[in-house]
């Protein structure tokens, strides 16, 4: 496919400068959203030729493509693009915003709990209490009562149980 000079320039201009490239699956779409007045199509015909030379890497998800650069790549268009070697994509620049680090989700709009036995959240985890049973239930609402005796084994659907 032919692509005039001009378009093959902003395609790899953009490309060179964001590290990334993305495309919709649609041959017929007149123009690529990110990069005006170049059809779909011919991005996409530009990226398999790249990705055949190994200069991009492509990743196809729900009727997208995606295309990362190499160093093979950023190699090429710094030579195409007649760039210096401090120009370096947008995906190889460090981040300038300081890193925030949280113990934890924090939700100030929500008061702490409350729990009826002023232990917290520790105070169900606590063991056996005073009247029996575990946590908050105690009491004999625990277990089966003392009376219980499982049968297992052999009687079948309906029939009584053996004696």
């Amino acid at each position: 496919m032919l692509i005039p000079k001009k378009n093959r320039r902003e395609v790899y201009k953009y490309l060179f400068k964001e590290g990334v490239l993305y495309a919709e699956k649609d041959f017929n779409l007149e123009q690529h959203p990110e990069i005006k007045e170049v059809p779909n199509l011919q991005v996409l015909k530009l990226m398999q030729s790249f990705k055949s030379q190994e200069l991009v890497t492509e990743r196809y998800s729900w009727r997208y493509y995606y295309w990362f650069l190499t160093d093979k790549g950023i190699e090429y268009l710094r030579e195409y693009l007649n760039l210096p070697s401090e120009i370096v994509p947008a995906t190889l620049k460090k981040s300038t915003r300081p890193l925030e680090r949280t113990t934890g989700p924090q939700r100030p709009d929500r008061p702490p709990r409350r729990y009826e036995d002023g232990q917290g959240r520790e105070g169900y985890r606590s063991g056996p209490r005073e009247g029996g049973g575990f946590g908050r239930g105690g009491g004999d609402k625990a277990g089966a009562p003392g009376d219980y005796q499982p049968r297992f084994g052999g009687a079948g659907r309906g029939a009584p149980p053996a004696q």
